[in-house]
């Protein structure tokens, strides 16, 4: 294993401003930070950061928005543990600590001039969607795009508002799916696997990028494999349980590999024959 060489902005917490909460879900806040003087975090889509809470503790948190966004950035959280409940209580002008950004984002320069394929489930949309930013903030850089999100139920479609105006975009193939419906749900019933059969891609310059449940990673694999989309354009993210975010305390340890630092974004082919990679 090559010798890793940390620099300063491993250790670094800079002190992160809260600009705006507001609340998605009765489990989830969306907060815009902001950096001391206009400091800008220069993060690439798909990246996360270390925030932390004095008394409280630290914690990995996907960055899920584009660099284009400008000297804010923005956190999704859900109430789950110590260290994010703590953050749920903080108001606008609050502040917590940030360290990062931190592992490696989704290779964007690879697919300009390319279809993409972005596919979430439940909360895959969150870092996903520093990435749909980004590409709609740079539309003409790319080729047909579709993004398919699938839920539980309406009630845990995240940002909503935000959303709808994708799927009002011309140059935007959106759909939505759920498991379960209720009865003012008008649009797709079904696992997220039954939308991809139904997309007609060009294999040889599609990139297909999946975020969500572990469960749900083999099955979507699978049908995007029978649509013949090579190995090395099929893009994963993997989120295992990171912690110290720098591949020192082992609990994102995936054989040889550290999704904090390798990863946490990989190409299929980089872990397919990691048996408890997928």
């Amino acid at each position: 294993m090559n010798r890793q060489i940390l620099n300063s902005s491993h250790f670094s917490v800079e002190r992160g401003v809260i600009v705006k909460a507001r609340e998605l879900s009765p489990h989830d806040k969306l907060f815009e930070i902001a950096l001391p003087e206009g400091k800008r975090l220069h993060h690439d889509p798909g990246q996360f950061v270390e925030v932390s809470v004095f008394g409280a503790g630290e914690a990995p948190i996907s960055v899920c928005s584009s660099p284009t966004q400008g000297d804010t950035f923005d956190l999704c959280i859900r109430d789950v543990g110590r260290v994010t409940h703590t953050i749920h209580t903080l108001r606008e002008g609050d502040t917590l600590g940030v360290r990062g950004p931190f592992g490696r984002g989704f290779p964007v320069r690879l697919f300009e001039g390319n279809d993409l394929v972005l596919i979430a489930g439940g909360l895959g949309i969150v870092p996903l969607r520093s990435l749909v930013q980004y590409v709609i903030s740079n539309r003409r850089d790319f080729g047909k795009v579709s993004i398919l999100l699938g839920c539980k139920t309406p009630e845990d479609v995240l940002f909503g508002d935000e959303i709808e105006q994708w799927n009002k975009r011309i140059d935007v193939h959106f759909v939505c799916t759920v498991d379960k419906a209720d009865p003012e749900w008008c649009g797709h019933v079904g696992v997220i696997t039954s939308l991809i059969p139904e997309e007609m891609l060009i294999p040889e310059r599609t990139f297909a990028v999946i975020v969500g449940p572990p469960v749900m990673y083999k099955y979507v694999i699978g049908e995007l494999l029978k649509k013949h989309i090579p190995d090395r354009q099929i893009i994963v993210s993997l989120e295992r349980h990171m912690k110290c975010g720098m591949g020192r305390c082992g609990h994102c340890q995936i054989e040889n590999l550290y999704c904090c630092c390798d990863g946490p974004v990989f190409h299929y082919d980089e872990i397919k024959h990691i048996e408890e990679a997928i």
